[in-house]
Formats: C-alpha cells, sequence, structure tokens
C-alpha cells in the first residue's frame, strides 16, 4: 500500500503541475455542457411553409390561419402558381409547399370532399417526415371542424370522443431534460478516455516509463496509480456537471443518487481501463489520440445519445451493447428522469462490471514492463 500511495502522490502532483491540462479537465466540460444542450435540440419547429392558393376562399383562409397559428409552420410566401413556390424550396427559403386547388371550397361544400397537396424539401428526411406529419395532423384538425360543424346537432355530440392524456417522467416534453444527462455522460467519457488514453504514452515519449519499469513496482499497481487520480477527475466532473444540470436546465435526479455514482464508479474503472489499455498499445501521444478519437466517436454515435438504440439494425444493436457508455447513457436517463431502482438496472450494472474486468486485466496484461 505505501507504494500504490507514492504512485497516487507522484500522479496528482504531476496533474496539478500541468497547468494547461486542468483547464481541459474541469472547465472545457462545463462550457460544453451550458453549450451543447442548447445546440442538439431535434424539436422540429419553424417549419418554412409556402402556400399555392388557387382558391382563394373562406375556407382556405381559415385553414392557412389554423397553420400559421399552430407554432410549428412560418408562411414565408403566399402564391398562385407552383412554379415561385418550388422556386423558394430550391432557394432554402421554403421546406414545404401547400398547394390549394380552384374549386377547393366549391367540392368541400357540394361533394364533401376536397384534396390538397403537399410536397416537401427531403434532404432533411427528419424535418421533411415531421413537419409533413405536423400539416397532416393540423390538416386533419381542420377536417374534424368543419364535419363537426355540418353535423346535426344530436349527431355531433353523439360522435364526441374525449381524449385525456399526460406525459409521463417529462411532462412539459422539455428535450433539454433528455439530452443533458446524455450528454453529461458524454463529456465524462471524452475527459477521462482521452486522458487516461495519454497518460502512459506521455511517460514513454519524456523517459520516466524507464525508471519506473527498473524499480519493484508491480505491473497491477502501476496501472491502479494511473488509474484512481482520473478516476477521482471524473467524480468531480459528474457531480459539477449535475449541479450545472440542476440550476441552469432545471435537471433535478428523480432517483438515488447513491445508485447513481455506484454505477458512475464501475464505468469509470471501465472507462479508464479502456483508455489506459489504448495507451499500452500506442508509442506515442499522437498515435493515442486519433485511436481513442476513433473509439470515442463510435461510442458517441451508437451510444442512443441521439438516435434510439431500438432504431438501428440488428448488427449495429450488437456493436451498441458491447459499448460502455451506451449502458451508462441508458442507466443516467433512467436514474436521474424516472427514478428507477436497482432491480432495474442490474442488468446494466453487471454489463459495467463485465468490461471493467475485461479492460483493465486486459491493460495489466498488455503493459510490457521489464525489471
Amino acid at each position: 500500500m505505501r507504494t500504490l500511495r507514492l504512485l497516487l502522490e507522484k500522479e496528482f502532483r504531476q496533474i496539478f503541475r500541468d497547468k494547461g491540462l486542468l483547464p481541459i479537465i474541469f472547465i472545457m466540460p462545463m462550457v460544453q455542457l451550458l453549450i451543447m444542450p442548447l445546440a442538439a435540440n431535434f424539436d422540429v419547429k419553424n417549419i418554412n411553409l409556402a402556400v399555392v392558393d388557387r382558391d382563394h376562399s373562406t375556407y382556405t383562409q381559415q385553414m392557412v390561419s389554423k397553420i400559421a397559428s399552430s407554432g410549428y409552420f412560418r408562411i414565408t410566401g403566399y402564391y398562385t402558381d407552383y412554379a415561385p413556390a418550388l422556386h423558394q424550396i430550391e432557394r432554402e427559403k421554403a421546406d414545404i409547399i401547400l398547394e390549394i386547388p380552384a374549386h377547393f371550397e366549391t367540392d368541400l361544400v357540394r361533394e364533401s370532399k376536397a384534396s390538397v397537396y403537399v410536397a416537401a424539401d427531403a434532404i432533411n428526411g427528419t424535418k421533411a417526415g415531421l413537419g409533413s406529419a405536423y400539416l397532416n395532423t393540423i390538416l386533419g384538425d381542420f377536417n374534424n371542424e368543419i364535419r363537426m360543424k355540418w353535423l346535426p346537432a344530436k349527431m355531433a355530440a353523439a360522435g364526441t370522443v374525449d381524449v385525456t392524456y399526460s406525459n409521463w417522467f417529462n411532462p412539459e416534453m422539455n428535450y433539454h431534460l433528455y439530452m443533458v444527462p446524455g450528454i453529461l455522460v458524454l463529456l465524462v467519457t471524452m475527459v477521462g478516455g482521452f486522458v487516461a488514453a495519454l497518460n502512459i504514452v506521455k511517460e514513454k515519449e519524456i523517459g520516466t516509463i524507464e525508471q519506473i519499469n527498473v524499480t519493484p513496482i508491480k505491473k497491477w499497481q502501476f496501472i491502479i496509480g494511473k488509474m484512481i487520480p482520473f478516476w477521482v477527475i471524473g467524480m468531480v466532473d459528474f457531480t459539477i456537471g449535475l449541479l450545472l444540470a440542476r440550476y441552469v436546465y432545471g435537471v433535478i435526479p428523480v432517483g438515488s443518487l447513491l445508485l447513481l455514482y455506484s454505477f458512475l464508479a464501475i464505468y469509470l474503472v471501465a472507462l479508464l481501463g479502456f483508455g489506459l489499455l489504448i495507451s499500452t498499445y500506442s508509442d506515442n501521444q499522437l498515435q493515442a489520440m486519433f485511436v481513442a478519437f476513433f473509439f470515442i466517436m463510435i461510442f458517441m454515435l451508437m451510444s442512443g445519445l441521439f438516435v434510439s438504440v431500438d432504431n438501428m439494425p440488428s448488427w449495429a444493436k450488437v456493436i451498441a451493447k458491447l459499448t460502455p457508455v451506451t449502458h451508462f447513457i441508458d442507466v443516467v436517463r433512467m436514474i436521474v428522469l424516472k427514478g428507477s431502482r436497482f432491480s432495474d438496472i442490474k442488468m446494466q450494472f453487471l454489463y459495467e462490471i463485465a468490461f471493467a474486468v475485461v479492460l483493465n486485466g486486459w491493460a495489466i496484461l498488455n503493459y510490457r514492463k521489464t525489471a
């Protein structure tokens, strides 16, 4: 234990002597946590809509007014022909075209049916799909309002269905509540993964690794001595991130903080073991940085942070389940938003323990120490 204590003392001194490393570890992640949730927002609003009205009737005016007042669409142009509206899409001034044909009101009154045409710019498939779905819903509501007006009072009352609904875990459907926990995990992952990956390689480049190799320090002592300081830093970063999430975005954990930090402790062991494993294979810091970036980019894109794992193909789901980040993002969202208990996350807990054992064991075995 005295040997391990001396190693830890050396590591902490080395970290705090590096004045350039401290802002990277503590300040940059917090700045990113303040900015990223504001930009990483998948709510589709302010959709630019060009209207081609060939009818100019009372009903078309009511329909366009209902669309404009929904809060999702901005009317960017009002035309009598399709060509200028299409030109607006080509210039990226409009996202969707709503074309109302001539005799729209006449067909609706006399034949009880009328049609409209919707064209969407599908370069951004998500925006086109959601925008078209929003527009179809609004048109459906407008259609039901007209139908209710035309039905006799008794029939309208008999056919009315009153729907009551509630949103669990996120009543106001605030996207920040979903994104902030995931981004917090990502920032802890980036700091822990990159710094740990550069750690042993830095010793190789400055030559101190040779001095350590000729000492009686065991390999497991050396790896643990490298891991614990960044484990502590990861805990501190996560705590500061939780405080920012609480006081800036109003994200207050519903579940047990003890359970959350217990999972975090295991996750950091697995993550730092992964970084140290990269460090044992790398010959210089540039090589370690690019290898770490390659894997962390995969972790980020396949972790379910932006796209649900359930929407991925089968082979991608397998890869996602083989990364520790995926399980931690799931657990943080479950504990913070849903108040999940240990029984709900025990499988993720076992996965994380397995990652920690395998990655750290591999790092210890791969570290070549010559006496």
